[in-house]
């Protein structure tokens, strides 16, 4: 069965839910260099889920579905409040502020709950309609391959 575009974004937001949660457990144990670490891998998880969207994804559905552009364009400002976030959660990491960086995380796991219902239940189901025929040359796109 060939894969969807709503099922390759979907299983990857539950990937980056996971690294949420372990910098949440590394935080809230104080354990820092675990937290540097964690920090990391989730910043750069979330960072390269939102370039796949942004670079590969919205412009691929704008030109298909010229409607799309409202959608995308949502997300768009949605992903770069979570950047803020994440560089402030950064922030928090280096200095060891423990209450910072828990409550950073907190906003992000909510920001990020809401806005991964509406890329699922909306945007995804959208793009896979939209794009049809050419979703598996975009999927190639997005695996890399």
């Amino acid at each position: 069965m060939t894969e969807t575009i709503s099922r390759h974004f979907t299983d990857d937001h539950r990937r980056c839910d996971r690294l949420l949660a372990a910098c949440e457990t590394a935080i809230a144990e104080t354990d820092w260099s675990a937290a540097d670490e964690k920090t990391t891998a989730f910043q750069e998880a979330l960072l390269h889920h939102f370039a796949l969207e942004e670079e590969v994804l919205f412009p691929e559905l704008e030109l298909a579905n010229p409607t799309a552009g409202g959608p995308t364009r949502v997300m768009g400002m949605e992903h770069q409040q979570m950047r803020q976030l994440l560089d402030e959660l950064a922030a928090a990491v280096r200095a060891r502020d423990r209450d910072t960086c828990l409550g950073d995380l907190e906003t992000l796991h909510i920001l990020g709950q809401q806005h991964n219902a509406k890329e699922e239940g909306i945007l995804y189901p959208l793009a896979d309609r939209s794009l049809g025929d050419g979703s598996e040359s975009l999927m190639q796109r997005l695996r890399g391959t």
